[in-house]
């Protein structure tokens, strides 16, 4: 059974879960997602039990307990919704840039309506 846990603190590793989690049982996998850019945890990650009573035995007992400071969101994960492509991955939405210059409304004199 696979757990999605929530509100980690950014401290937390995989090895760390895993470490929660093996009271309740086996488990098979376990990882924190981590900021590609940044390289920090993005408080979020998913633990696998090694089967659906071990799993909601696990969220029985950890769902809302502390870890690091922080208070565990425990659920059973979903599987991940499909998203629109994002394109080409271009920027700047294509090649018809620049503002164009001044218009000819410069040339023409300007009336004074006070």
């Amino acid at each position: 059974m696979k757990l999605y846990v929530g509100n980690l603190a950014f401290s937390v590793t995989d090895a760390d879960l895993r470490e929660v989690f093996a009271p309740f049982g086996t488990v098979t996998d376990s990882f924190v997602l981590m900021d590609k850019t940044t390289r920090r945890s993005r408080g979020f990650g998913f633990v696998t039990m090694g089967n659906q009573a071990e799993g909601e035995a696990a969220i029985a007992g950890l769902n809302g307990q502390e870890v690091n400071g922080r208070r565990l969101t425990i659920n059973e994960a979903r599987p991940m919704e499909e998203r629109a492509p994002r394109g080409d991955g271009g920027g700047y939405g294509g090649g018809y840039g620049g503002g164009g210059g001044r218009s000819d409304d410069r040339r023409k004199p300007r009336r004074d309506f006070r």
